[in-house]
Order: structure tokens, then C-alpha cells, then sequence
């Protein structure tokens, strides 16, 4: 089971900038649960995600040494994987490529085509530096453009990436759209077709809807799941209405429902949940 802490995707839309020294205390805390990965910060434009500005300088405040926690940074083309993968400490690369040709232009200001593209690069740029990259197939469960969807559709980006060997691939919830008659489908048909490939679960949801979804997932097969605390956040990029992260509490709740031990430490949890309700409270 690998869990993954999202502060970047909690903090992202949020219209007043978190002072530097404020997240970097947060994410530091995180470090100390015990998390597999945090996915902290992103090398995007200013202009486009003006929260974090200020990734490299929370970086390297980052307090590396009494942590097994990996870094996955979010990149939107081939100049910011460039600039990710300068960064020694960074294990992941994360892109955005949506199975929605509009919400890709939304979010990365490039055609499927371009940004297939950039994977390619970035797989490569990946393997020269010692990294992996993350595929999130964003819009994997439907779009509100009225751009095409069906599992057949998202199988055939699995396809490419597969030929690619892009190893981690997360299905992207970006709007909340999925369901359990979705999730559980596409898992359950992916995993097994493409076994060099690690599949995740990067689920936006509502307090009333967590947990048919992690059960679809879960009972799939997917043991790789994105969270964050509090359930805070979504893609400022996607729609006026946010709809939130999966929260990593309801996660929890639902691993020691079925007996799975996550390897965390709980009393580490506890003080980084603490921190979350001071720096979210006035936001």
C-alpha cells in the first residue's frame, strides 16, 4: 500500500499566499508521518498557479534527514521537468495529461498531441536524471466539456504510456465525476493489462461520496491512493466550484476498516493534522 500526501494540490487554489515559511513547516511535519510519497510543490508558471511561487525555495528548506518519504513535484511541459529534475532530492515528476483535449489546453495550454509529446521527453529526460515519472491521466472518469469519454478511450492513453514505459499511471478524478460503477471498470480492466505499469487513485470526491469510491478502487486492485488532509483542494484550472481531495483521514479510516497497517506514525499524523487547521484556517 503506498499513500500519498497532496498538501500541493490542498494549497494550490487557494487565493491568499501561504507564506513560505508557513508551508515549509508544514510539509515538514508531513515528512515525519511516514507517508511513501509528498506531492509538494510544482515547477509551473507564477502566472498560472501564483500559490506556489515559491516551491524552490520551500524545497530547500525541507528537512530530508529523518524521512523515508520520496518528493513528486507537478510539471505542466518540458521546461519545468527540466527545472524538477535539477533538484537532486526529487524522486518524482508529476504531468497533468488529460483524456480531455480541452481541459488539457485549460491546464497546460497544449493540444493531446503536444503534451503526448512532452511525456515522451519527460520519460526520457526521467531516466537520464535518476527519476520517475508520474502519469495522471486527468479527466479519467468524464469531463463537463462534452469532450468524448470511455473506458476505451482511457485504455488507449494507458496504451501509449505503456509503450512509452512510463511505470506509474494515477487515474485523476479532476472533477469529481467518477463513481464506483466507473472506478471499479477501469481498474479492475487496466491492473491486470498492463502489469509493468503501478496504478494509482487520485480521487476528488465529497464528504458523502469518499467511500464508495475508495472502495471501488481498493477492491480493483489499486493500492497506490492520493489524499490529502482534511479533504482540502482541487485544480483551480478545471472549474469555478472545487470539489475536494479525497481526505487522508477517510483513507486511514477505511485502511484500518480492512486490517491494512500503513506503516504511519499516528502521533505524527495527529501533530501534521494540527498544522493543517492553522494553516488552512484562514483560507
Amino acid at each position: 500500500m503506498k499513500l500519498i500526501e497532496c498538501p500541493r494540490d490542498a494549497m494550490q487554489g487557494l487565493p491568499d499566499f501561504i507564506p513560505t515559511a508557513t508551508k515549509t513547516a508544514y510539509l515538514n511535519a508531513l515528512l515525519q508521518v511516514g507517508f511513501d510519497t509528498l506531492d509538494f510543490g510544482s515547477f509551473v508558471s507564477p502566472k498560472a498557479i501564483p500559490q506556489l511561487r515559491d516551491t524552490a525555495e520551500v524545497l530547500a528548506g525541507l528537512d530530508l534527514s529523518q524521512t523515508s518519504t520520496k518528493l513528486l513535484a507537478i510539471v505542466a511541459n518540458l521546461r519545468g521537468a527540466e527545472t524538477a529534475a535539477q533538484h537532486p532530492e526529487i524522486a518524482y515528476l508529476g504531468f497533468p495529461l488529460s483524456v480531455s483535449e480541452t481541459f488539457q489546453r485549460r491546464n497546460t495550454n497544449q493540444t493531446t498531441a503536444q503534451a503526448l509529446a512532452d511525456v515522451a521527453a519527460m520519460h526520457n529526460l526521467c531516466e537520464r536524471t535518476g527519476k520517475k515519472l508520474v502519469a495522471y491521466l486527468s479527466m479519467g472518469f468524464g469531463n463537463p466539456y462534452g469532450d468524448a469519454w470511455s473506458p476505451e478511450i482511457v485504455t488507449d492513453f494507458t496504451e501509449h504510456l505503456a509503450a512509452l514505459g512510463v511505470p506509474i499511471v494515477a487515474l485523476s478524478d479532476t472533477v469529481g465525476a467518477s463513481s464506483a460503477d466507473t472506478i471499479a471498470p477501469l481498474f479492475s480492466a487496466l491492473i491486470p493489462a498492463f502489469p509493468n505499469i503501478e496504478f494509482g487513485a487520485h480521487l476528488h470526491t465529497t464528504p458523502t461520496t469518499w467511500r464508495e469510491k475508495v472502495t471501488a478502487a481498493y477492491d480493483a486492485g489499486c493500492r497506490r491512493f492520493d489524499g490529502a488532509i482534511g479533504g482540502i483542494g482541487g485544480c483551480p484550472m478545471a472549474a469555478d466550484e472545487l470539489t475536494g481531495n479525497m481526505a487522508t483521514e477517510n483513507l486511514l479510516a477505511f485502511l484500518a476498516e480492512r486490517g491494512v497497517d500503513t506503516g504511519l506514525d499516528m502521533a505524527a499524523f495527529g501533530s501534521a493534522r494540527e498544522a493543517a487547521a492553522g494553516v488552512f484556517a484562514t483560507h
